[in-house]
């Protein structure tokens, strides 16, 4: 004896499309994310104000996205650790393990806290603020890059568009 057909409450779901997952606004913004930190970093390895052993690790690929996170926050006065960390949403551990290998590159130092003795700040060394300058020109070449790429008024719309949703 044949079994019936399903009938529609007892058939399993359909399978969701799957361009979804390929096209939704946090892929498409971690994607142009991944983008322009590639491109800022390609562009410091290739500065000439860049001292040439972090223009070597950033061209070996060893300087990453991560390290970036030191390079946007910390603060030109210097930044506690902690503060530093919940800056850049990370954790603390994680963010010590970055501000150890940038202290071993030469761009940060670690020095005491002028407010409190048991605190260490985080600085930038001499080498830390020429990076810090390439680090500004590269995000100003590649905003440009971006702008060229998609169009002012596009330009304009997204800026504003991701200021408004972050904040």
């Amino acid at each position: 004896m044949a079994l019936p057909p399903p009938t529609d409450d007892l058939a399993p779901p359909a399978a969701p499309e799957p361009g979804w997952r390929l096209t939704h606004l946090g892929r498409l913004l971690g994607q142009a994310l991944r983008r322009f930190d590639e491109r800022v970093l390609w562009l410091m390895a290739r500065d000439a104000l860049v001292p040439l052993a972090l223009s070597n690790l950033a061209a070996r690929d060893q300087v990453g996205a991560a390290h970036i996170h030191i390079t946007r926050h910390l603060a030109l006065g210097g930044s506690r650790l902690t503060d530093l960390a919940a800056s850049a949403g990370m954790s603390k551990q994680a963010m010590g393990e970055l501000v150890n290998q940038c202290e071993a590159w030469g761009l940060v130092t670690r020095q005491p806290d002028p407010h409190d003795g048991r605190a260490r700040r985080v600085v930038f060394t001499q080498s830390g603020l020429l990076w810090l300058q390439a680090f500004r020109q590269a995000v100003a070449q590649a905003e440009h890059e971006f702008r060229q790429a998609v169009g002012q008024d596009v330009a304009t719309v997204v800026a504003l568009g991701l200021e408004a949703y972050g904040a």
